[in-house]
């Protein structure tokens, strides 16, 4: 049995949330709820909750406020928001859980069976960590992600990425220092994930850092000329999109 947590400053959005639960996550038993960020960080600290779900934006700070003061954290976390901005690809970026308001009854029992499996894996506050630091450098090109290996999590650089190639259902990044990593996520999370300033989808199988490209072909499609040395074709249905993006 999973012990929960939800912290809200609506009531309405926390009994929402709880029949959810008790109707399609019945593994999940929620032990207490909290309206603002002081409430939520004593429920925390008093009950240690194996998840705890989190709105954003609360009363007396918000959810990363509560999450600093309440460092180290040992407990998974999924944030519930009505915010589709800025603080969404820091999530993302640090391989943590998000739910958009309103709940979408799947997604919640994806969340919860993600936030399962990972409360063996025992390395929630570097995700945390690594997750307040992106908070910090949102407005910055230099993020960095969490990454899931067949070895567990490993930590890079997005300007580090020189390019990503397709590989069934892992992708493989190439970097700046030559090395490469194979990541348990498809190209296309890759492509959701990125920013399009400084990243191009050029094929179904290549992701290129605009930043490392250092000359284009032309051709039907033509291809790139990467600073690494490799040649990579574009696609003639993604040509004119990619090209677009150097002629502003």
């Amino acid at each position: 049995m999973i012990k929960a947590v939800i912290i809200d400053d609506e009531p309405i959005n926390v009994t929402s949330l709880e029949t959810l639960l008790k109707e399609y996550c019945p593994e999940v038993t929620v032990i207490g709820t909290a309206s603002n960020s002081r409430v939520g960080a004593t429920l925390i600290k008093e009950s240690n909750p194996d998840l705890a779900f989190l709105d954003i934006e609360m009363p007396y700070g918000n959810a990363f406020d509560m999450l600093n003061e309440l460092s180290p954290v040992n407990f998974e976390i999924i944030f519930v928001t009505a915010f589709n901005n800025y603080a969404i690809n820091a999530i993302k970026y640090s391989a943590l859980d998000y739910l958009l308001k309103p709940v979408n009854i799947e997604e919640l029992q994806q969340a919860v069976e993600k936030a399962i499996h990972n409360l063996k894996s025992k390395n929630i506050d570097q995700k945390i960590d690594n997750f307040l630091s992106n908070l910090r450098t949102a407005q910055q090109v230099q993020h960095k992600m969490a990454l899931p290996t067949l070895d567990g999590l490993i930590f890079l650089s997005v300007e580090d990425f020189v390019r990503l190639e397709a590989n069934s259902n892992y992708t493989t990044i190439f970097l700046k220092d030559q090395k490469k990593a194979v990541i348990a996520k498809t190209l296309k999370e890759f492509e959701n994930m990125l920013p399009t300033d400084n990243f191009s989808r050029i094929h179904n199988s290549h992701i290129v850092n605009h930043n490392y490209i250092k000359r284009y072909h032309r051709g039907r499609g033509g291809y790139l000329e990467m600073e690494d040395g490799t040649s990579i074709e574009v696609s003639v249905r993604k040509k004119d999109f990619f090209l677009s993006k150097f002629n502003k």
